[in-house]
């Protein structure tokens, strides 16, 4: 049998940028305007408003409503609640409240990204806690920035999880690992630049884990004109978008 080909959905961290305009939003768009803009041209947006404050079920119908039926959305979890429950904080009621924040997307919802910074170490009992309290049917991306985490045995237990493990693209660092680690793969691209070749190399190595049917999800970082919402959509292009 067949495997499916895999999706890719590239896009960018946010996209409320009225300074891309005329680069990549038209002159003139209007800010109620920019997501349906964005939506035009990219398939996915990692949010990050919601990780300072957690977005209201009409804030998120209104996304919902400002982009077609293919569009993911990827919002990255706040910080309180996540972080509380590696350092100790019964897991419980941060993924009720992670969670809660997150089921009005639905079928529109990407994965939930995690984002644990480098002053968390490693703790595998409040790793398994944590997704042992985490539902099956909303998935997670991880994002563990301390290189203690760095280990077979942690990534075992995401796997078991399906949790995806987020690779991170960095200035001054070695380009990450890519790991088929629960049901899609995640990519930051945090660099400041990437040229055409850069964009050629990542979607050469993206390649084969869409030919094996796994979900890609390739985000840019923000920068002040758009040229990030560019190279993503040349990404998702040369991706076969």
């Amino acid at each position: 049998m067949t495997l499916a080909r895999g999706r890719v959905f590239a896009g960018t961290s946010g996209f409320a940028y009225a300074s891309w305009s005329p680069l990549f939003y038209p002159a003139g768009t209007r800010q109620s305007a920019l997501l349906g803009a964005y939506a035009g041209r990219l398939d996915a947006v990692e949010l990050h408003n919601t990780f300072y404050r957690r977005p209201s079920p009409a804030a998120v119908a209104a996304w919902v409503a400002a982009t077609p039926e293919h569009f993911r959305f990827c919002p990255k979890a706040q910080r309180g609640a996540s972080w509380g429950a590696f350092r100790g904080d019964d897991p419980v009621p941060s993924v009720s409240w992670l969670t809660g924040a997150v089921e009005a997307f639905g079928g529109r919802l990407g994965l939930v990204l995690l984002s644990i910074p480098a002053t968390v170490k490693r703790d595998d009992g409040a790793l398994a806690r944590f997704l042992e309290a985490w539902p099956r049917s909303i998935g997670l991306a991880l994002e563990l920035a301390d290189s203690s985490w760095a280990d077979d045995e942690v990534f075992g237990c995401l796997a078991a999880h399906r949790v995806a493990l987020v690779a991170t693209d960095i200035d001054g660092a070695d380009e990450p690992d890519l790991r088929r680690i629960g049901d899609a793969l995640y990519l930051r691209l945090r660099r400041q630049t990437y040229d055409d070749a850069d964009l050629a190399r990542w979607a050469a190595r993206l390649q084969p884990f869409l030919d094996d049917g796994l979900d890609v999800y390739a985000f840019f970082r923000h920068d002040e004109d758009g040229t990030s919402a560019i190279r993503a959509e040349a990404l998702g292009r040369l991706l076969g978008r």
